[in-house]
């Protein structure tokens, strides 16, 4: 018997066990998932969280499965993507799905390709995608899971000996770390927050998975400054307003009005762009189809083809930036020709002239594109609020709301089609990038660049929240329970005043006795709150290092691996049977469940790490291990 251990169960992890019994690994075969939350869903998507809690992308645009697109090695094996899987419960054509929730049913009998589907829906979802990969695992291969947590492994002279919290265990030929998300300790400026907060008895939130923060010690009625304005201050405003018992309505002229509870807090919202992450994309595409015309494999091949390292800022960003451009304007010509005053064709030709020049640009489409709207422009698309100052915590607070209503407008009405090609130009863009190999890249690239830089961008631009969420913004702005204090927010903690906001650009200041920092916590290994995490980053891998001639040395905090997944061990080799696969290493972070038919980066890393894994267990199998 060969004994694969996975350290963890959400959905990379059976995404993971999906592509390996799709290979026929070696027989006979035991995989055992190790994880104290239940496998498909994890703790991320586990089902025990509010009913409030919603993803970012619709039910249409959710899959676990490999498709026709998929340019992989292993074999496709398709299944249904989230909406499909509803349409076949509600059809009662899957026998093996039960929904004993009345809230989840109520939800899955309404659910439609453009819902945002609860994280208990896709936990059901997820749920089911395990227990079929199970039951088709073929004869001699045995899947399972225990409940528990890992605390160290030991390299034995067969392989690996996993022990867990509750004191099994487990023996493994090979390992794949598998964990997903994980909370870490607090750092630098957080550190220091704390620590002032509790000699100054003020309360204080560090960057931490929304669900599991306790929010229940903002108090009704307090005033609490909120860093962040991305996906995670979205869930905290949520839980602190519609889950304390406040309710949105739909008055009789069809606006959102927010009637309070009376047990929310007063939140003062404010983050480096001082705007919410631009709000999904509900539109559909009226013109041709998106193609990549600047970032093209050949033009990769040619960046690839100099000597020395890429850079992302010098030579990759100024691609994506006009690849953007073309994406726009071209659902805007094709698709609105009624909007513009020559045809795309012309325009096109005028694009491969000045779309490198900035200002050239903007003059070139003022002259075609009467509506300014209409107009791209990416420094507006990235700082809307540019360099205004504003007078006091009125202006700015109206000027952010006025940003979201024309945000809304851009993001959600069909006449605004071209903001569905610039998401899908953007996410083409992001393929375009996993064509160049880790090691090209320049050491600011990987320190910095990609994992902060254009990490930061792409969230803001194509993974924001629903657009209903937003205009829950709006109605809570209007009921006095959210206050914008705009962009480049500060915190400083004073003895009398607590936590004091301020911003460079707007006149005055915000005092509370709580502060929440609303954002996800950085990956960082050694940091991290998982034990077993902790010790790959100190014992078997090491922690990704990268300085060159024009960059420091610095530590990025993900786990070392190579292209397939295997882990780089302290000494700087490839460990043959070890592997990790998620957002705590070094390669390009690509999530877990994707688009569909959309050849997703996600499937494209699981099946290749999974051939490789397949690999390792034929190599321990011919050995005879065990």
């Amino acid at each position: 018997m060969t004994d694969l251990v996975i350290v963890g169960a959400g959905p990379r992890a059976v995404m993971l066990v999906e592509r390996l019994l799709a290979r026929r690994s070696p027989v006979p075969l035991r995989i055992t998932l190790v994880d104290p939350y239940p496998p498909g869903a994890g703790r991320i998507w586990r089902r025990e969280q509010s009913p409030l809690l919603k993803l970012n992308s619709m039910a249409g645009d959710v899959t676990v499965f490999t498709d026709e697109s998929c340019t992989i090695s292993g074999p496709i094996r398709s299944g249904p993507s989230l909406i499909e899987w509803a349409e076949r419960v509600r059809a009662g054509t899957l026998p093996d799905v039960t929904i004993d929730d009345p809230e989840l049913r109520f939800e899955l009998q309404g659910l439609r390709p453009d819902s945002f589907p609860t994280r208990r829906l896709q936990s059901a979802y997820l749920d089911w995608f395990w227990r079929r990969t199970v039951a088709i695992a073929p004869p001699g291969v045995e899947v399972r899971w225990h409940e528990g947590v890992v605390q160290w492994v030991d390299d034995t002279a067969d392989g690996y000996e996993v022990a867990l919290a509750d004191g099994i265990r487990l023996s493994a030929d090979v390992l794949v770390y598998a964990m997903g998300h994980n909370a870490r300790e607090p750092e630098g400026e957080a550190v220091s927050l704390r620590e002032a907060a509790a000699s100054a008895g003020l309360t204080y939130l560090p960057p931490a998975f929304t669900a599991d923060a306790d929010l229940s010690v903002l108090a009704p009625g307090s005033d609490v400054i909120v860093r962040g304005m991305g996906l995670a201050a979205v869930d905290a405003v949520v839980l602190l307003t519609a889950g304390r018992g406040g309710r949105f309505v739909t008055d009789t002229t069809g606006n959102l009005r927010y009637e309070p509870s009376g047990l929310e807090p007063r939140l003062h919202l404010g983050s480096r762009r001082g705007v919410p992450y631009r709000s999904k994309v509900s539109s559909r595409l009226q013109g041709e189809t998106p193609v990549r015309e600047i970032l093209t494999p050949a033009a990769v091949a040619e960046l690839l083809a100099r000597p020395g390292t890429v850079d992302f800022l010098d030579d990759v960003w100024p691609l994506i930036a006009r690849e953007l451009v073309w994406g726009h304007y071209r659902e805007l010509f094709t698709g609105h020709p009624e909007r513009v005053t020559t045809t795309w064709e012309v325009f096109r030709e005028t694009l491969r002239e000045v779309d490198a020049d900035t200002s050239a640009l903007r003059l070139a489409a003022a002259e075609v594109v009467p509506d300014p709207l209409d107009r791209f422009d990416l420094r507006t698309l990235d700082v809307p609020l540019g360099d205004e100052t504003f007078s006091g915590a009125l202006d700015v607070h109206e000027r952010v709301r006025r940003h979201i209503v024309d945000d809304l407008q851009l993001r959600t009405s069909q006449d605004r089609s071209a903001a569905q090609a610039l998401f899908l130009t953007i996410l083409s863009s992001f393929l375009g990038l996993a064509d160049i190999p880790t090691e090209r890249w320049s050491a600011r690239s990987r320190a910095v660049d990609l994992p902060v830089t254009w990490h930061a961008f792409f969230s803001y631009v194509a993974s924001g929240p629903p657009a209903h969420r937003l205009e829950e913004f709006l109605a809570l702005a209007e009921a006095g329970i959210v206050r914008f204090l705009g962009p480049d927010i500060s915190v400083r903690v004073e003895a009398e005043r607590g936590f004091v906001a301020s911003s460079p650009r707007t006149a005055g200041e915000v005092s509370a006795r709580a502060l929440l920092d609303a954002w996800l916590p950085a990956a960082t290994a050694s940091a991290s709150e998982n034990p077993a995490l902790r010790e790959l980053a100190s014992r078997h891998g090491r922690e990704v290092h990268v300085s060159d001639e024009s960059f420091t040395g610095s530590l990025v905090g993900r786990i070392d691996v190579d292209a397939d997944g295997r882990v780089i061990g302290r000494d700087g080799q490839s460990r043959a049977a070890m592997f990790a696969i998620g957002p705590f290493t070094s390669s390009m972070e690509a999530g877990a469940f994707t688009r569909p038919r959309s050849d997703a980066l996600s499937l494209r890393q699981t099946d290749r790490i999974a051939g490789a894994v397949s690999v390792a267990l034929a190599a321990r199998a011919r050995a005879g291990v065990r």
